[in-house]
Formats: C-alpha cells, sequence, structure tokens
C-alpha cells in the first residue's frame, strides 16, 4: 500500500491516541506544536476516561485500535528497558481476545492447507472455536483414529494486515528517531523490526509445533510439567493440531481448591521450572502468563502445569547464560563485589567503570530488598532495578534477557497467586546451584570435549605449520599489535598476559592434539594400557595449560 493509502489509517490512530490523551506520554517539552493544536480541537476525553491512569488509557486505546494493535502492546509489555513500569504493568493486562471469525473461512483454510476435503482428515470438526485471538482461533476435532486434537488456523488475510500495520509503526519509528531527543537509547527502528519479527514467528504454525516438540522432548515423563502431543502429519505452516488436553485455569483458585489441590506445592513448582527451563535446557516459555498455564487434577497432592501456546519462546546466547546464572548466585549470597564485577565482565557495564562505584551502586538497588522477609522480595524486580542501573550507563542490554525478566515476573506472579508468602529465594537457589553444578560439572567438562574431539582431529594436521609461524614470529620480533592506549604501562602488561597466554594455549592445544590421537590408537590398534596411560597424561596436561591460560587471559593487568 503507498504512503498516501496509510493517511486515512494513520489519521485514525492519531485520532484516537489524542482522544485518550495518550500525548501524556510524551514530555511536555517534546510536544511538537501539532499534537498541542490536536488537543484543541480534537474532543475531550470522558471524565471516566481522562481520570485512568496513563497505562491503562494506553491498553483501551490499543484495544480501540483493533487486535493487531492489542499484540502490539502485549510486544512492547515485555520491553520493560524501554517502557515505564506502570505503562508496562497495564499492557500486560491487555487480552487477546477478539470475535471469532466464520467457520466457514476456517474450514476453508484448513482444505487450502491441506489440499483436500476437511473430512478426510478429521473424523469429526467442531465450527464453534474454543477460543479466538489476533492471529489464529482454535477449533476442536477428532482424528479418524479415535484422538481428540485441538486445530489451529491463521486468520483470514492476517498477514496483509499485519504488513499494513507494521508499515504505520515504521513510519511512526521515523518521526520517533527524528524528533524524540533519547532515540539513539530507544532505538524505535528496533523495536519495531523485533515486533515484525515476533508477529511473522507467530503466522508460522509449523515454527510453533517445533517449539512444543522441543519443550515436550524436554519434560518427557516429567511429573511437573505436560506439553501437548503435536500431530505432525496434520500440521503446516497454516494449521496447528495438537492433541486436546484439559485442565484447570492457574489463576481459577476456587476450582484448584475444589479439585483438592495443593497450591503450595504448584508454586515452588513454577519457581523451579522456570529455573529449570532457562539453566538446564536454555529453551524457555516466554509467554508465561495465566491464560497460558492450567493444571492437571489427576494428582492433587503432586500436581503438574500443562503449558499452552508456544508461539514466543526464549533461549541465551550461552555467554549471557553463563553470566546470568553466576549473576543469580551471586544475587542469591548478597556477594555485591561479585554482582559489580560480573556486570563488567559481561559487558553490561562500561569496561572502564569502578568496581567500587559499581559495588555503591549494586548495593544502593539490592540492600532495601534485602531488609525485609526473603518472603516478601520479588527477585524479578530486583533483577529489573540493576538492568535499569547497567541502562542509566546507555548500555543495551540483548531483547531476550529482557524477555527473560518480563518471563520470570510473570512466573512470581503466578507463583504468589497460588502461595502469597512463598519464598522465592528459598525455593530457587538449591535448583540454581544443582543445576549449574551439572553443567559446569566433570560430566559436562568430558561431553563438551567428546564433541570438540572430532573438530580438533581435522586441524590437527594444521596446528604444527601455525604453532611454528607464531613461534618465529614471536621471537624474530614480527608480531605486530595495531594497539592505541594512553597508559603504555598497563598495555605492556596486557600484551605480555596475552602472548603467555597464547603460549599455554598452543601448547595446551598441543597436548590435546596429543592425547586425542593417542587414545585413538588404542582404541583402534588395542594397544595396552600404557597408551592409554600417556593419553591421560596429555590431557590432564592440557587441562592444567589451558587452566593457565585461562588465568592469564582473565588476570588484571594492574
Amino acid at each position: 500500500m503507498s504512503s498516501l493509502g496509510q493517511i486515512p489509517r494513520l489519521l485514525k490512530i492519531a485520532g484516537i491516541l489524542v482522544r485518550y490523551r495518550l500525548d501524556d506520554l510524551v514530555d511536555a517539552r517534546h510536544r511538537s506544536r501539532l499534537l498541542a493544536l490536536s488537543r484543541v480541537v480534537l474532543p475531550r476525553p470522558r471524565a471516566a476516561v481522562a481520570a485512568l491512569p496513563r497505562g491503562e488509557r494506553l491498553a483501551l486505546a490499543l484495544t480501540e485500535l483493533g487486535p493487531i494493535f492489542v499484540k502490539f502492546g502485549q510486544i512492547l509489555s515485555t520491553r520493560r528497558d524501554l517502557m515505564p513500569p506502570d505503562v508496562a504493568d497495564a499492557l500486560t493486562q491487555l487480552q487477546d481476545r477478539v470475535a471469532p471469525f466464520p467457520a466457514e473461512l476456517a474450514r476453508a483454510a484448513i482444505e487450502r492447507a491441506y489440499g483436500v476435503s476437511i473430512s478426510e482428515r478429521f473424523a469429526t470438526f467442531a465450527d464453534r472455536p474454543l477460543a479466538s485471538a489476533s492471529i489464529a482461533q482454535v477449533h476442536a476435532a477428532t482424528l479418524h483414529d479415535g484422538r481428540e486434537v485441538v486445530v489451529k488456523v491463521l486468520r483470514p488475510d492476517i498477514a496483509d494486515r499485519i504488513g499494513r500495520d507494521v508499515a504505520l509503526l515504521r513510519a511512526l519509528a521515523d518521526s520517533v528517531q527524528r524528533f524524540h531527543p533519547n532515540a539513539d537509547k530507544i532505538r524505535p527502528h528496533d523495536v519495531v523490526a523485533e515486533i515484525e519479527s515476533t508477529l511473522l514467528h507467530e503466522l508460522d504454525l509449523q515454527r510453533e509445533g517445533a517449539n512444543a516438540s522441543l519443550l515436550r522432548r524436554n519434560f518427557k515423563d516429567s511429573a511437573d510439567l505436560y506439553v501437548p502431543e503435536v500431530i505432525w502429519s496434520h500440521t503446516t505452516e497454516g494449521v496447528l493440531v495438537l492433541e486436546r488436553v484439559r485442565g484447570i485455569p492457574v489463576d481459577d483458585l476456587a476450582a484448584l481448591d475444589a479439585a483438592g489441590i495443593d497450591r503450595i506445592a504448584l508454586a515452588e513448582k513454577g519457581v523451579r521450572l522456570f529455573y529449570t527451563q532457562v539453566f538446564r535446557d536454555n529453551f524457555f516459555h516466554a509467554d508465561a502468563h495465566a491464560g497460558n498455564i492450567w493444571v492437571d487434577p489427576a494428582h492433587p497432592q503432586d500436581p503438574r502445569f500443562i503449558a499452552l501456546d508456544f508461539g514466543i519462546m526464549g533461549s541465551l546466547p550461552e555467554r549471557d547464560q553463563y553470566w546470568l546464572a553466576e549473576n543469580f548466585l551471586a544475587l542469591f549470597n548478597q556477594d555485591y563485589a561479585r554482582i559489580a564485577e560480573l556486570h563488567v565482565r559481561a559487558g553490561w557495564m562500561p569496561p572502564n567503570a569502578r568496581l567500587d562505584e559499581l559495588e555503591a551502586a549494586v548495593r544502593t538497588v539490592c540492600e532495601p530488598y534485602f531488609t525485609r522477609p526473603l518472603s516478601e522480595i520479588s527477585l524479578a524486580e530486583v533483577v529489573l532495578k540493576l538492568f535499569q542501573m547497567a541502562r542509566q550507563h546507555e548500555l543495551t542490554l540483548q531483547p531476550q534477557l529482557i524477555l527473560m525478566q518480563k518471563t520470570l515476573l510473570n512466573i512470581e506472579g503466578v507463583g504468589r497467586l497460588l502461595h502469597p508468602r512463598i519464598d522465592i529465594w528459598d525455593t530457587a537457589k538449591p535448583v540454581l546451584e544443582r543445576i549449574w553444578r551439572q553443567r559446569r560439572g566433570p560430566r559436562a567438562l568430558l561431553k563438551s570435549l567428546r564433541r570438540r574431539v572430532p573438530e580438533w582431529m581435522a586441524i590437527a594436521p594444521d596446528m604444527p605449520q601455525l604453532i611454528h609461524e607464531y613461534l618465529v614470529q614471536t621471537t624474530s620480533g614480527r608480531l605486530e599489535l595495531n594497539i592505541a592506549s594512553r597508559d603504555l604501562s598497563r598495555l605492556e602488561r596486557q600484551v605480555r598476559n596475552g602472548q603467555r597466554a597464547a603460549a599455554w594455549l598452543t601448547f595446551g592445544v598441543f597436548l590435546t592434539v596429543a592425547a586425542a590421537s593417542l587414545a585413538w590408537i588404542a582404541v583402534s590398534m588395542q594397544s595396552d594400557r600404557r597408551v592409554i596411560t600417556m593419553s591421560l597424561v596429555c590431557l590432564l596436561g592440557a587441562f592444567g595449560a589451558f587452566a593457565i591460560s585461562l588465568r592469564r587471559t582473565l588476570a588484571r593487568p594492574d
């Protein structure tokens, strides 16, 4: 659609935003003259609307703009690094529920996806939807083998509607980029790109099926979480078919109590599940609000959750996962100096930040919380405050970290709904410590080595020549370092540490290759124990060399 064709829609959006007085979201110093004039020309809002907080007014405006903007608001609620807390809290309450589209259109879309009539794939198909949202709606059905399933089908023309509204958001992002004083920090184009990416992922129901399948595999035979099976023979990009499950919505406390569910056990299990997904599997359900969580009533004293809606999932880069886990453990132990050090090493703070000042800032954030009983402390709130502290230094956190924080907030909310006095800290700490020991223990190290040995064997033939060239350049003084620094003595120490670390690393790689070669000889030729012993000695020497290299790399030059 051309820019001129967008004008009526843009004017309608502007009218709704001003009618709800959402110009209050813009600082008075930065309002344009046109925006100020529109307040005079357009009708005043109803007294009931004008009295509402700005977050609730924004939620009402997005609801009036339509289901796609409701989805935009839900995605924005995850970006608490950009939104004021009161606005983000209001947006989390947005309900993605819209009027269903006709069953005839749903049937037609399913038949187009399959290329056959719907009766050839399903023994029964209910025309009345079980649920209807902005992207898709869900119908009950039965397979020919008798299994009960649910069928999720995309709304007609939803891709075109998303395209048009995203184009409008890009135009708004252009204006924000041009006129907002903090545009570099807000990065409006990146925010719109993130929203577009999330929506496009939700349009691919086969991707959602893959998410559900992986989560189900991670919790196979689990007594804590059940994930419905994906019926892959009936799933396409536009149609997702899942095993039908039944349960009690997690926020229906009366029904949970009537079923005799142990809510305390359930709340603690929910917290443990979050840390298991994030730190054991590195794959977590990132839309874990009460509407997407049911409870299986089959075992009231040992209840388990049922997960629904797998359109938004999260995972962290391995580096961020490591720093996050170490920060959590330091936070559990109230080790402010360690938190400050980790923030710098993780790149969440400038490398030239003074650790003593940073430790004081962390203490200022955390200490007011630790004066309360642990059962009253919100871990998600503390993490959010620490992230906001990082943002004050004009550093940008990865969206997945913000998504994780929002998910933690949801999980804590569900936990306190089920058990208002739950001690999040006491529940989470042993889980994270146990998982982290397993992730960083000897078995994990050996598993990682087994995975990497083939790669090392592949590059082993090139190593002698590379080592020879490096040593020749080092001893002849031809190894060039093109670095500029104001502190030459600090630079000299850094270079010296780097050279020693490189030498030990090279020696460690050499010993690793030797160990792998000897192990291969021992297995393939059935050699005696002396060859195996030599392989183990080389491997232990390699570990020692790598440890020394790592210590040299991490050593502070001052």
